[in-house]
């Protein structure tokens, strides 16, 4: 993931929690991790509006994407751990869909997400900034 977080931070490793906020995430293949997110802390997050009165209903949509992607080879590009998300996502019909990609799963992140900390911010576009920067120097000289 650090290579390719370095030229496209936006999109970085996903993973979805539960009611008690325990996050499970596919973390490789035929592996579902719980309470061990794959590539470090969390840097970005997203709430989703789900009341307490639907918490036991998200946590089965959730196990039920668990189970699911336990059966399935991991693929960066086809079926990754924005899938994962997007399976739960879909299960649970949030906002009355079912139709959540990987890739509206990463729009979500990118638009509605909050980032932990300023300093996660950073982090996340340093390498990247850093790297537009060498390039810049280098042309205009």
């Amino acid at each position: 993931m650090p290579g390719i977080t370095w030229f496209l931070p936006f999109i970085g490793h996903t993973g979805v929690c539960g009611s008690d906020g325990v996050i499970h995430d596919f973390a490789g293949p035929y592996y579902v991790s719980i309470d061990d997110f794959a590539f470090g802390t969390t840097v970005k997050y997203l709430f989703l509006d789900i009341t307490p009165e639907d918490y036991e209903r998200w946590d089965r949509c959730v196990k039920a994407a668990d189970k699911t992607y336990r059966g399935r080879m991991h693929n960066i590009c086809c079926d990754n751990c924005h899938n994962h998300v997007a399976r739960a996502l879909n299960n649970f019909k949030y906002r009355g869909r079912e139709d959540y990609t990987m890739v509206s799963v990463a729009w979500m992140l990118l638009w509605e997400g909050k980032y932990v900390s300023w300093w996660a911010l950073i982090k996340t576009y340093l390498v990247l900034a850093i790297i537009l920067l060498i390039l810049i120097v280098s042309k205009s000289g």
